[in-house]
């Protein structure tokens, strides 16, 4: 899952760019924040399901689809939706300061992944296996930060065996993220504890069977947890388009559903009270 650390705009600069922002949802186009090489999300291609999540949109919206493109690092959100050079993010946490979200179009969890050959079948974070296991897990930014399953693990005590992959990557290459995934594909390590998106994609074109099973006993570390809601972020005060992806997503939600697993993406039940209704 994409975890992003950003600071509060300015006051004026957001009120400064509402304007923008309104002439173009006005004039027909919607404009999508993305990263131009981060699969199964998005790239300058099109393929990622985020890209066709905005297809739908601007569909449904009868707007024309245009993107800024910039690489999903720290500063992502404030070099496009804080600019206002774009108008929604396609995938966010469901609970994120730095934008205003929509209602979740998905729930899904960090899971472990391992050669199905290997028949692991592991699935709590205190599984004792995991203390003789290499384990790989995804490192956020330069500081280090470690995602939450990463975390668990190190109360654990998991540490010396974990092996850090940075989730950004060598830029050059395509979808720097999926270098976890290969390194269980190749034996380089055991175990993977990834975000489940990535995971079910990479399992889905994978050409070694992969096993996944999502990550289970987090909440003894709360407020660790391995399940997320996924929304859209729109820039706070922008009700009016937070309210139009809203409809969306509620008039759509079978497609949007079918969207995802097409994509391996492993889907939970979103909470009662944030279904979506008609």
């Amino acid at each position: 899952m994409r975890s992003l650390s950003e600071g509060l705009g300015a006051v004026a600069f957001l009120l400064g760019s509402c304007g923008g922002l309104h002439a173009e949802i006005d004039a027909g186009t919607l404009r999508v924040c993305a990263d131009p090489n981060n699969l199964p999300f998005s790239n300058a291609a099109g393929e990622g399901f985020e890209n066709k999540l905005a297809q739908l949109v601007a569909q449904a919206l009868e707007a024309k689809l245009s993107y800024e493109w910039w690489p999903q690092r720290r500063g992502f959100v404030s070099h496009t939706l804080k600019a206002g050079v774009c108008d929604v993010i396609m995938g966010v946490p469901a609970v994120y300061g730095p934008v205003e979200t929509t209602l979740p179009y998905y729930r899904s969890s960090y899971v472990f992944v391992s050669r199905a050959d290997r028949k692991l079948d592991i699935s709590s974070i205190d599984d004792p296996r995991l203390r003789q296991l290499k384990i790989g897990v995804h490192l956020i930014g330069s500081d280090g930060s470690n995602t939450p399953p990463a975390h668990a693990l190190g109360e654990e005590g998991v540490i010396s065996n974990v092996m850090g992959f940075m989730i950004y990557g060598d830029y050059r290459d395509a979808d720097p993220p999926a270098r976890l995934i290969e390194a269980v594909e190749t034996g380089r390590i055991d175990i993977a504890a990834a975000w489940g998106p990535l995971a079910g994609f990479a399992a889905e074109h994978s050409p070694i069977a992969l096993h996944l099973t999502p990550i289970e006993g987090m909440e003894r570390f709360a407020p660790l947890r391995a399940q997320f809601d996924v929304a859209m972020g729109v820039r706070h005060g922008n009700d009016a388009l937070r309210d139009k992806l809203n409809t969306v997503i509620i008039d759509n939600r079978s497609r949007i559903e079918a969207l995802l697993s097409a994509y391996g993406v492993p889907l939970l039940p979103l909470p009662n009270e944030q279904v979506p209704e008609k």
